[in-house]
């Protein structure tokens, strides 16, 4: 076996470190096939039959979780020389950072928020930039996946890949197609799988040659395929019932972050829908971290720093009173700052400044930034190896703090063995009694004393300053 196989092998993919972006099996003599794992992750699984050819790209150099170069680096190499870029540790380079949404079509409307995503997508291919759009739609075939990447070339095509799918998602097969068919395209992706991107380009003429931009989205976590199923699960359908989920149904009377979730399946042999506010689900708590990718937990990327622009949702009390939903947008290439400034009668825009930035993603910056840097001291401390990341490993914080981190990994841990033994009695109650009395325990540990509800509240009272 390929040397530089057996190393990925053998630290990232068996300590689980792997995403499942499916980079290493996109390459040429590649000896991995994607494929979803018992917990409902992607993971490259070795061929029957191991290609004897040699292969062209060093697998450990694409790999997002591996040796190649960081987000800073990637982003110095693609930005930086950019006339009026500016850095800032968390939004990476940067051109111009902004609150705001679509005022033309459907775009708001049918997004997760603002609908930026979508609609940029819509002028890189109307300015014959590109000629498809790489992006996340709803698979052909739901025996193995609900979704998967797809190539749109049209607005009526874009429509049907709208909104956030927090589900597995992997590229091996798309990436294929673009080597196999020429054009150019702009690809919608998650930060690490930017990040692979480029690495990847960096190796590949014919991927650097044809992916011409990419829109990078703001990023939580990614959700094993078990988070869709216990939804759906909770909602009457089954999981190997379940046919579709929009996991951000807007509801017309409430706040922009208290959105729905809708499901469709089989049950008792006939066709149904059913929906509920996600708040009304068990597993709707984006901050328990239920059935999260181990590799998120060893990453520094919030913002898609390697992205041409990144866009997601404006979680900030000016924003999130109006249902309809505002992105925050972060620009890096001045060709997507030309396009909004060329297009200012179809979009609204408020320049918001980096510190804003973070704000609208702070909980996702402690928890990507602090709560990574202790769990690299863990990692460190047990003398096992993982990923080298731009945050230093420390154990220099609060004991709250640090019980807290520990348990939103176990947290994760736990709801894989939860959801396996509800599965094996198909009951999904069983899920819930095996996790309320870790769920409960952490609620409790993250409530705020009396004298952190102070200090909040005279922090939030500063910040309100600043910003005026």
């Amino acid at each position: 076996m390929n040397q530089n196989v057996r190393e990925l092998m053998e630290k990232v993919i068996d300590n689980d470190y792997c995403v499942g972006c499916g980079i290493c099996a996109s390459v040429k003599g590649s000896p991995f096939k994607m494929k979803l794992d018992e917990n409902g992750k992607y993971s490259p699984s070795l061929l029957d039959n191991i290609p004897t050819e040699e292969m062209d790209i060093n697998v450990l150099s694409v790999c997002p979780f591996a040796y190649g170069k960081n987000e800073t680096e990637i982003g110095k190499q693609q930005f930086g020389k950019e006339e009026n870029i500016k850095y800032n540790e968390y939004t990476g380079y940067y051109l111009k950072n902004y609150a705001g949404y679509v005022k033309e079509g459907e775009f708001r409307k049918k997004g997760s928020s603002g609908g930026m995503g979508n609609w940029i997508a819509k002028q890189l291919l109307e300015n014959k930039l590109v000629d498809g759009i790489i992006h996340v739609k709803s698979s052909n075939d739901k025996e193995e996946a609900l979704f998967d990447y797809q190539v749109s070339y049209s607005n009526e095509e874009l429509y049907m890949g709208a909104k956030s799918k927090y589900y597995p998602i992997e590229m091996s097969k798309v990436i294929q197609f673009v080597k196999e068919n020429e054009g150019r395209y702009a690809l919608i992706g998650i930060p690490c799988f930017i990040k692979s991107i480029r690495l990847l380009a960096d190796k590949d003429l014919v991927i650097k040659e044809r992916i011409k931009y990419t829109i990078g989205l703001v990023c939580g976590h990614l959700k094993s395929d078990m988070f869709a199923k216990s939804m759906g699960w909770q909602l009457g359908v089954e999981p190997d019932n379940l046919t579709g989920i929009d996991f951000r149904k807007k509801l017309d009377t409430q706040y922009a972050n208290d959105y729905g979730v809708e499901v469709e399946g089989n049950k008792d042999g006939e066709y149904v829908k059913s929906s509920a506010p996600r708040r009304e689900l068990y597993v709707g708590n984006w901050g328990h971290g239920l059935f999260k990718y181990n590799a998120c937990e060893f990453c520094d990327d919030v913002l898609s720093e390697t992205a041409d622009v990144t866009v997601g949702d404006a979680w900030l009390p000016k924003y999130t009173k109006d249902s309809l939903g505002t992105n925050v947008i972060v620009v890096r290439n001045p060709i997507i700052q030309k396009i909004f400034e060329e297009n200012m009668d179809k979009v609204h825009l408020e320049e918001i400044s980096a510190r804003m930035m973070y704000e609208s993603q702070a909980g996702g910056f402690r928890h990507r930034r602090q709560g990574l840097s202790y769990r690299l001291y863990l990692k460190d401390k047990n003398n096992q190896w993982r990923p080298k990341k731009r945050v230093e490993a420390s154990n220099k914080m609060s004991s709250k703090r640090k019980v807290i981190y520990e348990k939103r990994t176990l947290l994760s841990q736990e709801s894989f063995t939860a959801y396996k033994k509800a599965l094996k009695v198909n009951d999904f109650n069983v899920f819930i009694e095996y996790m309320n009395p870790i769920i409960n325990e952490y609620n409790n540990i993250i409530a705020p004393s009396m004298l952190e509800k102070s200090v909040r509240k005279i922090k939030r009272g500063i910040f309100k300053l600043i910003r005026k």
